[in-house]
């Protein structure tokens, strides 16, 4: 299984150190965007599994770059964290939650916080892509009616495998500790539409399935 990818977008260099520093122990791939201008073309040919975007950039802010990840169809679904040295208060808040985020987090931040809730999506992600790999793998085997033995016990496995990832859902909410109630409510809602779209696509692998 490759290392996932994480997006540290801010304009400052000084920053995106101290966000390696910190991200580091999860040894990951971190890649580094100076722009928002730079994150849209890294998302062009990469997948990541969560993205750290600072809200004040010159050119293109943080808001105006989720808002064109947003609206790409391939990324989407890509979570976002919203990091800002700026607070006027809720309604700024709900600017960054309004533009797709799944937590904004002000500075200065606790880095064991933040390192726990970047873990969280780099979970998440890690066990979404080993079972969309194995539904591939179960699918070719039952379209071609081999082995019907392995496709039941990988049937059975890809179940276990989700079961993990909705129980990874459920502690999400304890592991980010610190959040705004509203910053919650978004990160759950996000989390039940990746669920719900792995739950369809398990049972139409199953035998009898249309």
């Amino acid at each position: 299984m490759q290392k996932a990818k994480i997006l540290l977008v801010d304009d400052r260099p000084e920053n995106l150190l101290a966000l390696e520093a910190i991200l580091s122990a999860l040894d990951q791939t971190l890649v580094r965007a100076a722009s928002g201008e730079e994150a849209l073309k890294a998302l062009l040919t990469d997948d990541f599994a969560v993205i750290l975007l600072d809200v004040q950039m010159p050119g293109m802010d943080g808001f105006e770059t989720a808002a064109h990840i947003k609206r790409r169809e391939r990324t989407r679904d890509i979570p976002i964290i919203f990091l800002t040295a700026i607070n006027h208060g809720p309604h700024h808040t709900f600017r960054g939650y309004a533009a797709g985020a799944v937590d904004y987090i002000s500075k200065p931040f606790d880095p064991w916080v933040l390192r726990a809730k970047v873990s969280v999506f780099v979970d998440l992600y890690t066990k979404n892509c080993q079972l969309k790999e194995q539904a591939a793998l179960l699918r070719l085997q039952l379209e071609a009616e081999e082995q019907p033995a392995i496709g039941s016990v990988l049937l059975g496995e890809l179940s276990a495998r989700l079961a993990s990832v909705e129980e990874q859902a459920e502690a999400l909410t304890k592991q980010l500790a610190g959040s705004s109630e509203a910053g919650a409510a978004v990160t759950a809602a996000h989390l039940e539409r990746k669920l719900s779209s792995l739950r369809q696509a398990l049972e139409a692998l199953r035998p009898g399935a249309n």
